[in-house]
């Protein structure tokens, strides 16, 4: 699959059953299968500069506010 040259990020907010939902886009590479379970795991990174805190933090931010961060990934789209 071709993946878009145009770099783009959309946000949609919406309420489902009393639920706020927050989606954030790209239309990136993707995270490839074999990584997907481990980007959430403290200092997990496959960036050469990659501190690894950015979403295992976001995610425990969103359980304190009793929230989630989910993802889902292809290529050529990538959801949380």
């Amino acid at each position: 699959m071709d993946v878009d040259t145009h770099k783009k990020i959309k946000l949609k907010a919406f309420n489902v059953d009393r639920e706020i939902i927050i989606k954030v886009i790209d239309n990136g590479s993707g995270i490839p299968t074999d990584e997907i379970g481990n980007i959430f795991t403290p200092f997990y990174t496959t960036k050469i500069e990659g501190s690894g805190i950015g979403l295992s933090l976001s995610r425990q931010i969103m359980k304190a506010h009793l929230g989630k961060l989910l993802v889902k990934s292809v290529p050529g789209r990538t959801e949380f």
